[in-house]
């Protein structure tokens, strides 16, 4: 979608530390809406920093992900058949876009913070800040730094140097008063300063700490709106006091409500899948998935259910976004996805489920299908439903066999059935029906009684589409010969 409106810029920048989550899938998802619902841009960036778990393969992982959910970025990382650009191949003029290529930014901007007594070189160790910290614990009060080298003298911070100590650069975090915002979800938030700490902005490294680098790259890539989890609220204090600072405005903020398990707890493995690739490798469509997380902290007034992505981007606001966590309702996903799925043309369906069956005709598994679609509420699930229409390999389920094929009289009835389909001359299921009936009724026996065995001897199961209907898809040859071998098994004690 061309930009259209320059002022409204937002971004989702992942951490490429693992797969696409659930949680971040939807951040990016609101995020999408946003910029499409306004015809601003929508921007991807990388937030590579973590320098022992950042990975390539995580990099195009969640970058794959992303494009498999549709959700397309109009600035970022340039990402084809599994590689994620590199720099000359992003789109866009604000790069960039990974974080450890934007190392001379944060350099410059701690620069100017040191240069402006909002920050300091910090040699304490991460044993002797711990231990700060429990000493504050201890004495009840709040546990963090303690400014040991906020008042260091030039004098001290040579001699810190000279025994060999590293440094990292704190920011001077005000003591008094208070870091006032307007949340767009929560309304008005107050924190008062002196409960936190002068927090690290560059560590010894030389690496930015999170909440400095994504103030130095929003403002470098004028975002509008930052559109987060509400586990990022305690960092935005930090944020806007980085970005009064350097002089520069902060942009608005809205904080989404988390998603829990079913339990209440934060949505984690131990509730199942959590990934966008778990859920694509089960058999989600990707629609259902996007509609399914738009429900998640967000909804309409006449509570709407399911939507097109064209509904979601004319509908959504962040005046319609909750507080309150949002509850992942794994059964209600899967219902979403059949709708989906029975929604998806025949064809389609049939274009996914053909690494399944690389030999069959492609009107013959359209054809498999359609008989089943009503059945499918995952892809993968097709393979499952339609293997014995492809294949007339097919077993023969055991309790089928002991509950259908063993009662006594059911040779006589397949034996009849088979001579009554082959003298058919119109082989639809209407006359295929009207065969099934005539032999119940000649034989003073119940519909049933002929529809069960002949259900299991042209497909092993006891379960399936509509009889008429699949005795017609399958044709007089292939049933009547499936027809005759469940006998020739039956009564040679093979089955």
């Amino acid at each position: 979608m061309a930009v259209k409106n320059p002022s409204v810029r937002v971004r989702f920048a992942p951490s490429p530390t693992g797969y696409l989550h659930i949680g971040g899938a939807r951040t990016a998802l609101f995020n999408w809406l946003f910029a499409r619902h306004h015809q601003g841009a929508f921007i991807l960036r990388i937030e590579d920093t973590d320098e022992v778990r950042s990975t390539a393969e995580s990099v195009n992982g969640i970058l794959e992900s992303m494009r498999w959910l549709g959700l397309d970025w109009d600035e970022g990382p340039v990402y084809a058949d599994g590689v994620a650009g590199l720099p000359e191949q992003s789109l866009g003029n604000k790069g960039p876009y990974y974080q450890m290529q934007r190392l001379k930014f944060y350099q410059d901007a701690c620069s100017r913070l040191l240069a402006q007594d909002h920050a300091y070189p910090c040699y304490c160790t991460p044993d002797e800040v711990d231990k700060m910290r429990k000493i504050a614990e201890l004495s009840k009060r709040p546990p963090k730094y303690d400014g040991a080298c906020r008042g260091l003298t030039d004098d001290q911070r040579k001699k810190k140097e000279a025994e060999g100590r590293k440094k990292s650069v704190r920011f001077k975090t005000p003591q008094e008063g208070d870091t006032d915002f307007t949340d767009l979800v929560r309304g008005a938030l107050h924190f008062e300063n002196n409960l936190l700490e002068d927090f690290v902005i560059l560590k010894t490294s030389g690496v930015p700490t999170y909440n400095f680098a994504c103030v130095v790259d929003d403002h470098g890539m004028d975002i509008s709106h930052v559109i987060r989890g509400e586990d990022h609220l305690s960092n935005t204090p930090r944020q806007v006091l980085v970005y009064r600072a350097l002089g520069w405005e902060p942009p608005q903020f809205a904080h989404l409500a988390m998603i829990h398990g079913s339990d209440g707890g934060r949505l984690s493995k131990r509730h199942g899948a959590t990934s966008v690739r778990e859920y694509k490798e089960a058999g989600y469509l990707p629609a259902a998935l996007l509609n399914y997380l738009a429900l998640l902290g967000w909804g309409t007034e006449d509570s709407q259910q399911v939507f097109t992505p064209k509904d979601m981007i004319e509908k959504f606001a962040l005046e319609r976004c909750t507080k309150s966590a949002a509850a992942f309702d794994p059964a209600k996903l899967l219902w979403m996805n059949g709708e989906y799925v029975r929604k998806t043309p025949v064809p389609d369906l049939a274009k996914i489920a053909r690494t399944a069956f690389a030999s069959a005709d492609s009107k013959a598994l359209e054809g498999a299908i359609a008989l089943e679609r009503e059945k499918i509420k995952l892809l993968t699930d097709i393979p499952k439903l339609v293997d014995f229409l492809i294949s007339d390999e097919y077993e023969y389920r055991q309790e089928a066999v002991d509950k259908v094929l063993r009662v006594a009289g059911v040779g006589d009835i397949l034996s009849d059935m088979e001579k009554r389909l082959d003298s058919l001359t119109s082989f639809d299921s209407a006359g295929i029906e009207a065969a099934i009936k005539a032999c119940a009724k000649d034989r003073g026996v119940k519909n049933a009684a002929v529809i069960h065995p002949l259900r299991v001897a042209v497909s092993g199961r006891t379960e399936g589409p509509s009889l008429y209907h699949m005795i017609e898809y399958l044709g007089k040859a292939r049933s009547l010969q499936r027809m005759k071998k469940a006998q020739s098994l039956l009564a040679a004690g093979k089955i």
